[in-house]
């Protein structure tokens, strides 16, 4: 099964959500604290396009998903709402806002691959 790229792109995808929520929790954990900076992750369609996953053709009727996963996500600064005169620029309205999209995400990952893996047992159960 590690040859199908749809499970590959996923879990690719559940690692990057990972990281984002953690980003997000620390910006959360750090909005009192004088001078911090809110950070932020690249986008997923950035972070595909730098592990560079490349189609293989095994054979003239098969295509398979390049061997590697990402080592790690890059930080960037966030784009931010306000800053407090602490220099803090941590925004909870927009780290709520984040971690909602990150959950939907999640969801969407989820019911994605489950659809697919039944899919694939259906064809492999005949």
């Amino acid at each position: 099964m590690s040859g199908i790229y749809l499970f590959g792109l996923a879990a690719r995808q559940a690692d990057w959500l990972t990281n984002r929520q953690t980003v997000v929790a620390e910006n959360v954990a750090n909005a009192d604290t004088p001078g911090f900076r809110a950070k932020d992750v690249k986008s997923f369609s950035e972070t595909l396009e730098t592990t560079r996953l490349q189609m293989a053709g095994t054979d003239r009727m098969h295509l398979a998903a390049a061997a590697g996963r990402a080592g790690g996500v890059e930080e960037r600064a966030a784009d931010r709402w306000d800053v407090t005169h602490s220099g803090n620029t941590v925004s909870l309205e927009q780290e709520m806002l984040k971690s909602g999209e990150i959950a939907r995400d999640y969801a969407l990952n989820t019911s994605i691959t489950k659809a697919f893996h039944r899919m694939f047992l259906t064809t492999i159960r005949g």
